[in-house]
């Protein structure tokens, strides 16, 4: 707890060795300050910060430095605001948005133009970057992902919803073309005449034809690694999942930073079973996948490079990468370890840090947590590396050749300062850990797979959003009485993390209860939703007899035929929660009526017809 102290004293001090405008880095402030003793040489700890306007989750990705690197333009979803920062000049001008809005990522259009998706504004706003004049074009309630198409001038919108909308270079004309693919798409790249859309929790990429169909699915390889066991070693598995960025790489390709998880039973019934200081003893790995061209092929036909290559060794929350200016190199910045590696792309292509756990020889990590909280990365035209800081706002300055940092472009603006979110996004003791709560539970929800459990069999991970707490008992048996009890579970016991003070869990319930659902999409059959909410509430189906009040959800522990009793889970943002059941056995809501979905038990709908099925899915596709 000492540790965690000065920790937050640091932060205290090197806020306040902020000044306006351009900090020089010219005295390390964090070796000299003193321990936090009271009078009576007993150890006391601060009552946790908490921010007036809690911060959303980090979503990472949300910088953009324009092709002539003169200009860099953050999104700052802390503070609904986007700045234009020059980099020869250091000057800072600030756009505010409308309360709510997120922004996320940005991207630039034709030159001196850039767009910025809106994450809960459901909209695209558009910057001219000489004249600071914004127009906002809705788009989808969830906007996503952006790429602007130089050839045609066309600007693709990839949504949480599954939307993929066209806009053109009118800012007053209507979407061009909008498709429906699969939901949880994150990021879109312009190949040729195909587009390349990322899904964010399965860390899949869609091949979209210029027609808008989907004529191929490509994924990251599951890892094999040797692992050792006792005398000798084991073999061990890891899925690709949470693509947190996906980016296009100069020649063609592209780089996409995830994590990878173990696919083999976890002895959760041992201490520290979540809990590793180098890579060969976690659950949880940080990866880059890259992808090019498949050698001889005409088109867009993509495949992973190498065998099983691209882990980063440790490291935490892999939200943001960067292409260097020559093209050669990349930045992956990991936010809960607060930390970059800076590595040859072609060394991503040919070895997996795995094997030692540690940087080689022509990588480095530079370490960025002193100057803040690190959300997305970029570079100058010297080839510097820029750290866009969510904690104090700011951008912060690296040398391209040392390392070393060079100055801090502070941008100015409220305090956001909360523990809670630090906690979530860091523990407090992440720079030893390879995974912090939102690892599991990225942007606040989850990360959309299932883990075995020696003791429980596979589990589906479960989300943290929309008041989660309020259907305590936590965990699919109900065993958790509360937040509390599962942090003691969780983080102390499981993840080695040490015991938090009952104020401190106040002020992280606080927080998570404000982590919003994902925004519903519109549904594509408004008819089909009123057929499927009839159905819902008829009470022959009884389906609205466990489902029911605000969360849609009694908070009882039952057995509903899929072979023990299991908490009612609420059904509020349940389009976004895929897979299903509490093992992840029905892949959609549709099998979820299958065998794995317990039949009768679970609500009497075995005598629905396949269209009744669907009215019934489409109406819960949008609680």
């Amino acid at each position: 707890m000492k540790a965690r102290t000065r920790a937050r004293l640091a932060a205290l001090a090197a806020t306040a060795a902020t000044v306006a405008g351009c900090t020089l880095y010219e005295k390390d402030t964090w070796s000299d300050l003193p321990e936090p003793w009271n009078d009576d040489y007993s150890y006391s700890e601060p009552p946790p910060r908490v921010s007036a306007v809690p911060p959303p989750p980090v979503s990472g990705g949300t910088l953009l430095v324009t092709a002539d690197r003169t200009l860099a333009v953050p999104a700052d979803p802390d503070r609904d605001r986007i700045s234009i920062i020059d980099l020869f000049s250091s000057q800072v001008t600030i756009l505010p948005l409308e309360e709510g809005d997120e922004p996320g990522r940005v991207t630039e259009g034709t030159a001196g133009v850039a767009h910025v998706a809106l994450r809960r504004g459901g909209a695209v706003v558009t910057i001219d970057l000489a004249t600071r004049e914004m127009h906002r074009r809705p788009v989808c309630p969830a906007p996503r992902g952006l790429a602007h198409d130089a050839s045609t001038g066309l600007l693709h919108v990839a949504c949480a919803g599954g939307e993929l909308v066209t806009l053109s270079s009118d800012v007053e004309a209507p979407p061009v073309r909008e498709l429906r693919l699969d939901r949880d798409l994150r990021d879109v790249i312009v190949q040729g005449d195909s587009l390349l859309v990322s899904r964010f929790r399965s860390a899949e990429l869609l091949v979209v034809a210029k027609d808008g169909t989907v004529v191929e699915r490509i994924k990251p390889p599951v890892y094999f690694a040797q692992v050792p066991r006792g005398d000798s070693g084991v073999e061990l598995a890891f899925m690709p999942a949470v693509a947190w960025r996906t980016l296009s790489l100069p020649g063609g390709g592209v780089a996409m930073v995830h994590q990878r998880g173990v696919m083999e039973p976890i002895d959760d019934t041992q201490p520290d079973s979540y809990y590793g200081k180098n890579c060969k003893q976690s659950i949880l790995h940080s990866a880059v996948t890259v992808m090019r061209p498949r050698p001889g092929e005409a088109g867009s036909s993509l495949a992973p490079t190498g065998p099983y290559v691209g882990g980063i060794g440790t490291g935490v929350l892999p939200v943001d990468i960067a292409v260097s200016p020559d093209g050669l190199s990349a930045a992956i910045l990991q936010a809960g370890s607060k930390s970059v590696l800076e590595t040859p792309l072609v060394t991503l292509e040919q070895r997996d840090a795995f094997d030692t756990c540690s940087a080689s020889a022509d990588q480095r990590v530079l370490d960025v947590g002193k100057s803040g909280d690190p959300i997305a990365v970029g570079y100058d035209a010297e080839g510097n590396l820029l750290v866009q800081l969510r904690q104090p706002p700011g951008i912060a300055r690296f040398a391209a050749l040392s390392g070393k940092p060079i100055d801090l472009i502070e941008i100015p603006g409220e305090s956001r300062l909360d523990d809670a979110h630090i906690f979530f996004h860091q523990g407090e003791t992440s720079r030893t850990l390879t995974m912090a709560c939102a690892s599991c539970h990225p942007e606040g929800h989850e990360d959309g797979r299932s883990w075995h459990f020696k003791s429980t069999g596979w589990r589906r991970t479960q989300s943290v959003s929309g008041g989660v707490l309020a259907t305590a008992p936590l965990h699919w048996e109900g065993e958790l009485a509360d937040l509390d009890a599962l942090i003691r579970e969780v983080f102390q016991r499981r993840m080695g993390g040490s015991s938090q003070k009952p104020e401190d869990v106040a002020a992280y319930a606080a927080w998570i209860d404000t982590i919003k659902d994902l925004p519903r999409s519109k549904p594509a059959d408004e008819a089909a939703v009123a057929r499927g909410e009839v159905l819902f509430n008829d009470p022959t189906l009884a389906c609205a007899t466990c489902h029911s009040g605000e969360k849609l959800t009694n908070g009882e522990t039952m057995d509903v035929g899929t072979g023990k009793p299991f908490q009612v889970p609420s059904l509020r943002g349940l389009a976004a929660r895929a897979p299903y059941m509490h093992d992840g056995c029905a892949a959609t809501l549709h099998d979820r009526f299958g065998p794995c979905g317990g039949g009768d038990q679970h609500g009497v709908t075995s005598a629905l017809t396949p269209a009744q099925i669907d009215d019934l899915v489409a109406y819960l596709e949008t609680l």
